[in-house]
């Protein structure tokens, strides 16, 4: 397949409003010789796509950039075939179905992608099509958390009907603990399909008083506290929240916690994408992990994609079809 000299972006032309999104025809990538070039069926508009474009907190525009993105086009999420191959590359083939995520350089939400092959990079397994494939960064950041979880350990997932709490209930699952998922009304029947042990309506039910506790508590969508959460943690349990709570509670605590080597209240920053994306594979392979997906958006209405996540209104994740343009 040969490409186009140019494609379909969504470029960021600012910080801001998604009205700093403009849909132009850009010049197509062309693959370095460590790099493959993915013909992108399917990307998503998450937290971290959002917190971007907004820039919030503001200090994160010293990695992404002082005065306007550095990055030309959002996305972190990316399914697709790839299309192209860097002069070193044997590990993929042309026509290759593959998934993954652009962590650093972002970009998906374009017709091609380049990602170098040590990336954040896997073979779809079989049977999964693009569009419910793209489910890497809500499980990357579950995943920050989760994996403290051992077979047999106690969780409570406050918001377990997110991206990342969704990808929480099954990863947690997966690992053998035992899961306690907090929903509202709406998304009790998913927090029971997904596979959680109890599952507790936060609507009618406190549930900072149902007579359990936890090695790890986590809230998945940063509107709770530690304060909050305390009836439900046991001696040495795990705090952990996506957010950095009032007046940046969370994280004051968490470095709190860290100086006294405790780390009983964290905020999950996740690690090795590549290993990551790889294992995740492994567990859709064998039927432990699906994507739970909201709606999907085509290219041409980016805008719309965020202005839909930033109303936290959200069932898992939201996707972008960049075929349908």
């Amino acid at each position: 397949m040969i490409a186009d000299r140019t494609m379909k972006a969504a470029v960021v032309t600012g910080y801001g409003s998604p009205e700093r999104l403009t849909l132009c025809d850009v010049p197509t990538p062309q693959p370095a010789k460590n790099e493959v070039r993915v013909r992108v069926h399917a990307s998503t508009v998450n937290r971290t796509d959002t917190a971007t474009l907004r820039a919030h907190p503001f200090f994160m525009r010293a990695a992404t950039g002082l005065l306007r993105p550095q990055m030309q086009s959002l996305g972190m999420d990316f399914a697709g075939v790839v299309d192209a191959l860097g002069t070193e590359v044997s590990s993929f083939q042309v026509g290759d179905r593959v998934f993954g995520m652009s962590s650093e350089r972002f970009g998906a939400h374009a017709e091609y992608l380049c990602i170098p092959v040590e990336d954040a990079i896997a073979h779809i397994p079989e049977g999964i099509p693009y569009d419910q494939a793209v489910v890497g960064e809500g499980a990357w950041y579950a995943h920050g958390t989760t994996k403290l979880l051992t077979e047999g350990k106690r969780c409570l997932i406050y918001g377990a009907s997110g991206a990342i709490g969704t990808a929480a209930v099954q990863l947690a699952k997966a690992n053998g603990a035992y899961v306690v998922a907090v929903v509202g009304t709406r998304h009790t029947s998913l927090a029971n399909a997904l596979g959680a042990d109890r599952v507790v309506n936060y609507e009618t039910e406190d549930f900072t008083a149902i007579g359990e506790t936890f090695d790890l508590v986590f809230d998945a969508v940063g509107k709770t506290s530690r304060r909050a959460c305390r009836p439900l943690l046991k001696k040495n349990a795990v705090y952990c929240a996506t957010d950095m709570g009032p007046y940046w509670s969370n994280m004051l605590l968490a470095i709190w916690f860290g100086l006294t080597g405790s780390k009983r209240v964290r905020i999950p920053f996740p690690e090795d994408a590549p290993g990551f994306i790889k294992h995740l594979a492994d567990l859709m392979a064998q039927g432990k992990f699906r994507g739970v997906f909201d709606r999907t958006y085509p290219l041409k209405e980016i805008a719309s994609a965020f202005q839909y996540v930033e109303t936290e209104q959200k069932t898992g994740i939201v996707g972008v079809d960049t075929l349908g343009k």
